[in-house]
């Protein structure tokens, strides 16, 4: 994550797709509010912190994905961990290990699932400190990594719930990305290979991609993937990617996320395209996927100030903004 590309022709045929296409899916309109509880999203983000920086291979990364393996079968899911080598920015392989837990009954099994996905590394650099010495430090990644996978936990857990009482209807698969934060840093000055970032929905959308004729891969209605979705002035616009490729569900999302009275955190202003993991979902596995992302316009990079800084801590993560990203993602399910 997370490369803006600032192209207006790009952004204005973006945004007449989007109000010329008419959105498909189920309207929500619940009964009451989507089951979702922030207190236990914010204590799986402390979780995460309490390993330390899960920078790939790392102790602390592969502590965090055990424990993540373990939650995952102890909601009830059928975990799969993926393994594999994508090449970073100098052309070193990284081993990747992407965990993918499904939910299913054996009612649903069978029916278009639902991708749900966050990466939960971390970024082996401070490469927007303004000091030299302090970018050799591993960013802390509270918001940029631990909120999205702390949000998907608690998702985690109610679609245990649901899924022990046969009210699940529609199968999900939460899949937690390995080695999205491994882009080119600023102070590397060698041969940059392309796709540095998102390593691990690469790996995954490739081989997604490679066993197309098989009869035995999951079918996706869609796909949502959350990144930075924590903080307390977090707000969440339409990225261009998103209405590419995703338009349909990207409305439906919104307009759930405005019935929900969250309508000032989803806004309806469009963003630049941001290279995230939807992206290599979208163009890759041919999945409609829709990025929800803190967008800061006041930035220069587009980011929070803090955005690949020391000061990515629980001081940025807002139990508001948790309850209303989990309350929209339930209300799709």
């Amino acid at each position: 994550m997370k490369t803006i590309y600032h192209h207006t022709s790009f952004i204005i045929s973006a945004i007449c797709v989007a109000l010329m296409l008419v959105s498909c899916g189920k309207k929500q309109t619940p009964a009451g509010r989507p089951a979702f509880h922030s207190d236990s999203a914010y204590a799986y983000i402390e979780k995460q912190m309490s390993f330390g920086p899960r920078v790939p291979n790392s102790k602390a990364h592969m502590d965090c994905a055990v424990w993540l393996i373990e939650q995952l079968r102890a909601f009830g899911a059928e975990v799969e961990l993926q393994k594999g080598f994508m090449p970073d920015y100098s052309g070193r392989n990284q081993q990747i290990y992407n965990i993918i837990g499904h939910f299913y009954t054996p009612e649903t099994s069978a029916r278009p699932r639902i991708l749900l996905g966050a990466h939960y590394d971390t970024r082996p650099w401070c490469d927007e400190e303004e000091l030299l010495s302090d970018r050799q430090y591993n960013v802390p990644g509270a918001n940029d990594g631990a909120s999205g996978v702390g949000v998907l936990m608690e998702v985690a857990r109610q679609l245990g719930i649901k899924q022990a009482s046969g009210e699940m209807a529609t199968p999900v698969d939460i899949i937690f990305f390995d080695c999205e934060d491994m882009g080119t840093p600023q102070f590397y000055t060698g041969a940059e290979r392309e796709d540095t970032w998102c390593l691990g929905s690469q790996l995954w959308a490739t081989n997604y991609a490679k066993v197309a004729s098989d009869q035995a891969k999951p079918v996706y209605q869609y796909g949502i993937v959350l990144d930075m979705v924590g903080a307390p002035d977090a707000i969440f616009p339409q990225e261009m990617y998103s209405t590419q490729y995703a338009a349909n569900y990207q409305q439906q999302i919104w307009r759930a996320a405005e019935q929900l009275g969250h309508g000032a955190v989803f806004s309806s202003q469009p963003s630049y395209p941001i290279t995230d993991d939807h992206y290599y979902v979208n163009s890759i596995a041919g999945i409609p996927c829709v990025d929800v992302i803190h967008y800061d316009m006041r930035n220069e990079t587009g980011f929070p100030f803090w955005w690949h800084t020391r000061k990515d801590d629980l001081s940025n993560i807002s139990k508001s903004t948790l309850q209303a990203v989990g309350e929209v993602v339930m209300s799709q399910l």
